[in-house]
């Protein structure tokens, strides 16, 4: 039996229901398009704003980099420009050559950057951008261009350029990626450099450049020739403060100084500190004098035997004549045992003031931001104002002696350092820390120390060259590093009317066979001082005279004359 199931006849709408979901179906269809249409809106804006504000802050380093202003020498040698200049860059996952044979084409034009190796590295890294080469010439821009690869990009781009290197670079320093200083003067002078009101005008330092690279060379010869661990050299203009050359060794190239190490980039000259030996006793021997503690030139002090204080014991070098000394003889032969006893006379308190007065317990005064603190005493013993009269158990930094004498020579008048060119006649007046006769006979005894003791092999013929020769163990954590020393002459020219100190430092330099093994300064640091000073004098207006000298007539007759010692050994 068939069964039929009746089905349900469906009702016509009417027309206007039907409008009706028609009508909705356009509304919700028109939202969906709406809503649509506003993402996209958004990331488009969006993609714009990250555009414009990428572009913005490229034309921002760029017009930062553009404004920069230059920094020139004393006489207008540039040391830092801001420069048109090209980069070359790849794509690496655009290009459509031979990797290889291109790597080979770019080694060829440009090996200061790397063999064929290392450009098929950059040419197969798995990233989308990187940079060939910075501050490109043209003529290489239209070479690599001519390899005919589309994945090699050029732009043209501001660049700050350091014209002379590597020359003077501590002092100079380096910019950030977004073109503002980041130490040496760059830092210093950054919102005067930036200044739109005086672009075009350069900024003139007080650095020579021909007096920076004949100390460069100096030292660097010096540094390769004792494998010292590292080298400083200042000279200093003792009338105004003015730092002529400022050298650190090792140096960076500014250019490229992501290349440096930490070790590199730092500034010897004001960042390290040292115990630096018998250079302080001409210190000690103005402080005894001016202060009235020693009143005759003439007095001598016991240097037969060893010193004993206490459980601390005193020497002087092997060979050093034992007998009683005068203050000229003690700076001659360097006398460690002398100096103790003029010092323990001076007494701490007047000991603490001198040095306090030549800046000891503080910063370089100077504009560079990297500086040292100095290592001073907190507790004075006896033994403590003994040691430190002789550069023992106080460590400062190479720019802290170099004004200390030039004070001492330029008749008692301490003056802060600084790396601007100072005009005539706006010298600092600076602070006066011993009187101009103290000066005076401290010209003479600086002197004596290069025509009869261990500053001899740092004398320039014809410019009267004096200073002090210092060496001292180098210091380490808890104590001393008894196979390693810091070598150091400052000197002054010329006595008779003194006008520059220049000093050369050495970290841990070794003796030589034509130096019979000595690694002291008498060997290594003097003979720099007097190069440098035969090289330089008359270009800094120094004319030399080989009949002219400062007058040492009363104080030759009152030394002992040692014809038996011919060479200096030291201190």
């Amino acid at each position: 039996m068939t069964v039929v199931v009746a089905r349900p006849v469906p009702q016509r709408r009417s027309a206007t229901q039907r409008h009706a979901l028609v009508a909705t179906s356009h509304m919700r269809l028109m939202m969906l398009m709406m809503l649509f249409a506003a993402a996209v809106i958004l990331v488009i804006g969006r993609l714009a704003m990250l555009g414009l504000l990428s572009g913005g802050e490229a034309e921002a380093r760029v017009a930062t980099l553009a404004a920069r202003g230059d920094i020139v020498d004393r006489n207008g040698a540039p040391l830092a420009r801001t420069i048109d200049a090209w980069t070359i860059a790849v794509h690496p996952r655009k290009i459509i050559g031979d990797k290889m044979e291109i790597a080979s084409r770019l080694a060829a034009l440009m090996p200061d950057r790397g063999d064929q190796a290392w450009f098929y590295g950059q040419l197969t890294r798995p990233v989308s951008f990187v940079y060939l080469q910075r501050r490109a010439s043209p003529a290489l821009v239209e070479q690599v261009n001519a390899i005919g690869e589309p994945a090699l990009v050029f732009a043209r781009e501001t660049q700050r350029l350091y014209p002379q290197s590597t020359m003077a670079s501590h002092a100079l320093g380096f910019l950030s990626t977004d073109g503002h200083g980041m130490s040496g003067m760059e830092r210093v002078l950054d919102e005067r450099l930036l200044d739109p009101t005086k672009a075009g005008q350069p900024v003139a330092l007080s650095l020579d450049t021909r007096v920076q690279a004949a100390l460069e060379s100096e030292l660097g010869r010096a540094m390769g020739t004792f494998s010292a661990r590292g080298a400083g050299g200042i000279v200093l203009d003792v009338s105004t403060g003015e730092v002529i050359a400022m050298v650190s060794l090792p140096t960076f190239n500014p250019n490229r100084v992501g290349m440096a190490g930490a070790e590199e980039l730092r500034n010897i000259t004001t960042q390290s500190v040292f115990e630096l030996g018998s250079t302080f006793k001409p210190i000690t021997m103005a402080t005894a004098m001016d202060t009235g503690v020693v009143t005759s030139f003439a007095r001598r002090f016991d240097a037969t035997h060893p010193l004993k204080v206490g459980g601390y014991t005193i020497h002087d070098e092997r060979g050093d004549p034992k007998r009683w000394l005068n203050m000229a003889e003690t700076l001659i032969y360097s006398s460690n045992i002398a100096t103790a006893r003029v010092a323990d006379e001076v007494g701490p308190q007047r000991m603490l003031a001198m040095f306090r007065k030549l800046g000891f317990d503080t910063k370089p005064d100077i504009e560079l931001r990297e500086k040292g603190r100095p290592l001073l005493p907190t507790y004075w013993a006896r033994t403590t104002t003994m040691t430190t009269a002789y550069g023992h158990g106080i460590a400062v930094t190479p720019l802290h002696l170099a004004s200390a004498y030039a004070a001492l020579v330029n008749g008692g008048v301490w003056r802060p350092a600084t790396l601007l060119k100072v005009a005539p006649g706006h010298a600092p007046v600076g602070r006066r820390v011993i009187s101009e006769q103290t000066s005076a006979r401290m010209r003479q005894m600086l002197r004596l120390i290069v025509m009869r003791g261990t500053g001899r092999k740092g004398d320039a013929p014809g410019y009267r060259v004096g200073g002090k020769t210092g060496t001292a163990e180098a210091a380490v954590a808890g104590g001393y590093d008894r196979s390693r020393n810091v070598a150091t002459f400052a000197a002054a020219f010329p006595m008779d009317q003194p006008r520059y100190v220049v000093l050369a430092m050495l970290d841990s330099p070794l003796g030589t066979k034509e130096t019979s093994g000595w690694k002291t300064a008498a060997w290594n640091a003097a003979p720099v001082v007097g190069r440098t000073i035969s090289r330089v004098g008359a270009m800094l207006g120094v004319v030399p005279d080989a009949n002219r000298d400062i007058d040492v007539s009363d104080i030759l007759p009152t030394l002992w004359q040692d014809p038996s010692r011919t060479q200096p050994t030291g201190q």
